[in-house]
């Protein structure tokens, strides 16, 4: 549990909101050589220094790799194994080429599982039909992957998305919406489990559950999706439910609730589990507009709070999400919804608590002609850099992994230039728990080879290099780091002094250990 606080007009947003919908080795033995070099194990002390914004320390550099609909990977149904692994593989190296640290995979689509399960079916964007066995459990690889490369990997669940099909029947027998029919809400074109009922929020926590029990992943993660978003099919049908369940509330209010529930519920079932492992989700850009609160954004634009029953401030304040991620798909200057004042609101809304605010980038919309802002390839990077104004922010996660290899106009390019020159390390959760690893023993330097005894305990080792100056910014931001890596060893571009680091999965950082290398 956290520590929570005391306590365009819709149509001009639509298009916007349709396209966000679906976010949805040890080290060597020292050889003659190595043993003129002159090395210490003695811990580097840290000279005074003011800490610079263009290199934070702790910074989450994220991305979403999306699998409804075959949006990121895999590419298409049907592949082999191997051609899978390729293809992820390829959007996690180009993920850690630009020093972001972070994955979000979508595991759980629609009441289906990338994953082996028991409790639900295979999912169809594997094979292209649901059910079906691929062969292999693409999980424990896509983590491993994740975490060689030094990306924190995130289980990306829709908690309830039965069906992308209205009819059920094509669903296979097993699937939990053909064996509890009374479970599920149709709309529009597709199947919903009812947030409403005590059941459907039994088995979303079981799911769940037993993906972190079964799997060593490092957090768990919601989207924007809860009740599904208006105009697509009608009314909700949710009337029984509410007449057993609502107990005198209004139904706005008693839908929040559920939501509300259900977030709390997840929370508890996880870190009744795994301390460790985080819990987030990335809302609709838009609580509430000041027009109809005044402690809403000044926007006007669909409130996720009054239209999809998201009520983000409300888990913020009670302490049961480790982070927002609020998906500000929006440029600087568009009139309904402006990054500018969105930002700021969301700044706002986490100060004073616990919870983390990492902002959800639009890295889809760049080169779209329908706001001239977009056609620039320096928009994503401004959003970055107007971050930077509000400590609050911590860090940020791009939607999605397909653009980030096609790289429109060059924008991510520009992103890495202007803010990820250097690694960083993740932000910290104290909740979260953890203690840094023992400094690493026995630093050696082997011509450009760096190792060193692994640490118990130790994820990572964070590698950083002191200027010519001396001057020593280990402790105060990023400029003097390097990489971030995840073996006993690091290959020196160039000769000086360097200082390592053991990281625990959380990333709390061991005092420094110093190694000298004279010559490359």
């Amino acid at each position: 549990m956290r520590t929570g606080r005391p306590l365009l007009a819709a149509a001009a947003l639509a298009v916007v909101t349709t396209t966000a919908a679906y976010m949805f080795g040890p080290g060597a033995t020292e050889s003659p050589a190595a043993s003129e070099k002159k090395t210490t194990t003695a811990a580097a002390p840290v000279a005074a220094c003011k800490p610079d914004a263009r290199y934070p320390k702790r910074q989450l550099r994220g991305v979403w790799i999306a699998t409804v609909k075959n949006i990121d990977w895999p590419s298409r149904t049907g592949l082999s194994a191997e051609r899978q692994k390729a293809e992820y593989v390829k959007i996690l190296d180009s993920a850690a080429r630009r020093n972001l640290n972070a994955v979000f995979v979508q595991v759980r689509p629609a009441s289906d599982a990338l994953y082996k399960s028991s409790i639900e079916p295979w999912s169809q964007f594997l094979t292209g039909k649901a059910g079906k066995d691929p062969g292999w459990d693409p999980l424990p690889f896509l983590i491993e992957e994740a975490h060689k490369r030094g990306l924190e990997f995130h289980a990306w669940f829709n908690p309830y998305r039965a069906s992308y099909d209205a009819n059920v029947a094509k669903l296979p027998a097993a699937h939990p919406a053909r064996q509890h029919p009374d479970w599920t809400v149709k709309y529009g074109d597709r199947v919903y489990f009812n947030p409403g009922l005590p059941q459907v929020r039994e088995h979303v926590v079981k799911v769940i559950s037993d993906v972190v029990d079964r799997y060593d992943v490092d957090g768990v993660h919601f989207d924007d999706y809860f009740y599904p978003y208006p105009g697509e099919g009608g009314q909700f049908n949710d009337k029984a439910a509410f007449t057993k369940y609502g107990k005198g509330k209004s139904l706005a209010g008693w839908r929040r609730d559920n939501v509300n529930t259900l977030v709390a519920e997840v929370d508890k079932a996880i870190h009744e589990r795994k301390t460790h492992v985080k819990f987030g989700i990335s809302p609709f850009g838009i609580w509430r507009n000041k027009s109809n609160d005044p402690s809403g954004s000044n926007t006007n634009g669909m409130s996720a709070y009054d239209s999809i029953y998201a009520d983000a401030k409300a888990w913020i304040d009670a302490g049961t999400v480790d982070y927002v991620m609020p998906q500000l798909y929006w440029s600087r200057g568009f009139k309904a919804a402006d990054y500018k004042a969105l930002a700021p609101w969301w700044a706002g809304a986490v100060k004073d608590s616990d919870v983390h605010l990492y902002i959800g980038q639009a890295l889809y919309r760049v080169g779209a002609k329908d706001d001239k802002a977009w056609t620039k390839p320096g928009e994503m990077s401004a959003h970055l850099t107007l971050n930077r104004k509000y400590r609050q922010v911590d860090g940020d996660v791009y939607f999605s992994a397909k653009q980030l290899l096609t790289n429109p106009l060059g924008a991510m390019d520009r992103v890495a230039k202007d803010h990820y020159g250097r690694p960083a390390l993740l932000p910290l959760m104290k909740d979260r728990g953890g203690q840094a690893p023992a400094k690493p023993a026995g630093a050696k330097a082997s011509g450009t080879t760096l190792t060193w005894t692994a640490s118990e305990g130790a994820r990572a080792y964070a590698v950083y290099q002191v200027p010519k100056s001396g001057k020593n910014c280990q402790g105060t931001d990023a400029r003097n780091l390097v990489a971030v890596v995840a073996g006993p060893s690091f290959t020196a571009k160039a000769a000086g002094t360097y200082l390592i680091t053991s990281l625990d999965r959380l990333h709390n950082e061991s005092k420094p250990v110093k190694v000298r290398v004279d010559e490359i």
